[in-house]
């Protein structure tokens, strides 16, 4: 889940500890961490909530003056309304992935081998498991991509934040580190 700049630091200044989403499916639960700029952040609670549901307390947490404007905030859809309590994990927490963030990261890794035609997610978390700040060139070799066609897939992990550039190189993030553990039996 993305967040705005303004939100990041609302939540940093405790004026802000709920974010309102609409999503098809639940995307976090309770218990979840999510990387952010400013460290990770303890999902405390989600659920769906029905938009005749919404209290000016909602509103107020999610840094919106009322209701109406919290809802023009989601726009118009069919799609059910998540409410997500946020805040800063405390020091020491570490990064963990919940069982519905694991899940929702395999489906969208499994989406992009399936988009490329061949399963290239894995094999290339598991070579920056192996061998931390390696440079694009080496792991290209490694997993046998092209140096353009890595530098892709490279973008598209650091995009779901399983990837953090290295100095000169590429290793896996806490959140990917955490990932990579639980993808092992």
């Amino acid at each position: 889940m993305l967040l705005k700049q303004k939100i990041l630091d609302a939540i940093a200044g405790g004026r802000v500890s709920l974010v309102f989403r609409r999503w098809p499916r639940p995307v976090l639960a309770a218990g979840d961490l999510m990387p952010s700029p400013l460290g990770p952040l303890r999902v405390a609670d989600a659920g769906m909530v029905e938009a005749a549901g919404l209290t000016p307390d909602d509103a107020r947490a999610a840094g919106f003056a009322d209701v109406p404007a919290l809802l023009a905030s989601l726009g118009e859809g069919d799609e059910p309304i998540y409410r997500v309590h946020l805040r800063l994990a405390d020091e020491g927490e570490g990064v963990e992935i919940g069982p519905t963030a694991i899940k929702a990261l395999r489906r969208r890794l499994d989406r992009h081998d399936r988009a490329d035609g061949t399963p290239w997610t894995r094999p290339l978390l598991d070579a920056l498991a192996a061998a931390p700040g390696c440079p694009a060139s080496d792991l290209a070799a490694t997993v046998g991509r092209p140096l353009p066609e890595l530098r892709r897939a490279l973008a598209r992990l650091v995009d779901m934040g399983l990837v953090d550039a290295a100095g000169k190189g590429y290793a896996l993030s806490p959140r990917g580190i955490a990932f990579v553990a639980a993808e092992k039996p």
